[in-house]
């Protein structure tokens, strides 16, 4: 029977090797540029884990744009937030989700607006952070020139970092992104029922 004495004993030697291994970590990880991360999955909280970066950046007084590509409300919580912050420059441009305009014309011109405001982001060093929000759709609905807006993003300001969200980002996105979170639902709300509500989904 292993007494409280050796567990404690037993820990405190798992936790120094932890240390060691994560401290040559950190000190492997030395260099500094700006970073491109994309979010994606069927799982809910994509756009929220970016409004989180959103918040960490302005609280760093770094200066913020985001886009929102699909998207047309304008009742959201995060916005009616972000909007009120100085350094935050906030664009809804969407016409609302592909199966309610049922008009691919429409999406596309839509789609291309939008990209025209958030090229103008990508292209001004004066942006700490962008975030292009439900992106992925423009790419894999082939609204929007793949290479132009892979090209664009690449070529961005050095130390400008960018946040992609959405589901079924395609696989040139994803070889490009220094970092890729996939999220996926193991049970929603809304399957049981339940609409979204204010504050808490929107």
């Amino acid at each position: 029977m292993v007494d409280q004495a050796q567990k404690n004993h037993y820990h405190q030697i798992r936790m120094q090797r932890k240390k060691a291994q994560i401290d040559a970590a950190i000190a492997r990880a030395n260099h500094e540029k700006g970073l491109l991360l994309v979010i994606t999955g069927n799982g809910k909280g994509k756009s929220t884990s970016a409004f989180g970066m959103v918040a960490r950046a302005l609280g760093h007084g770094k200066k913020v744009g985001v886009c929102q590509f699909i998207k047309n409300r304008t009742d959201t919580g995060e916005e009616a937030f972000f909007k009120t912050q100085p350094n935050c420059e906030w664009h809804v441009l969407g016409d609302g989700f592909t199966w309610e305009t049922q008009n691919r014309a429409q999406d596309i011109a839509t789609s291309e607006h939008a990209w025209n405001v958030a090229t103008q982001m990508l292209t001004d060093p004066g942006y700490d952070l962008v975030v292009l929000d439900e992106l992925t759709y423009l790419l894999s609905y082939d609204y929007l020139d793949k290479e132009l807006v892979l090209n664009t993003i690449s070529e961005r300001p050095e130390m400008q970092h960018v946040v992609v969200t959405g589901r079924s980002a395609i696989a040139e996105l994803r070889e490009m992104a220094d970092t890729v979170s996939e999220i996926k639902d193991e049970k929603h709300a809304y399957k049981s029922g339940i609409k979204a509500q204010p504050g808490f989904d929107f």
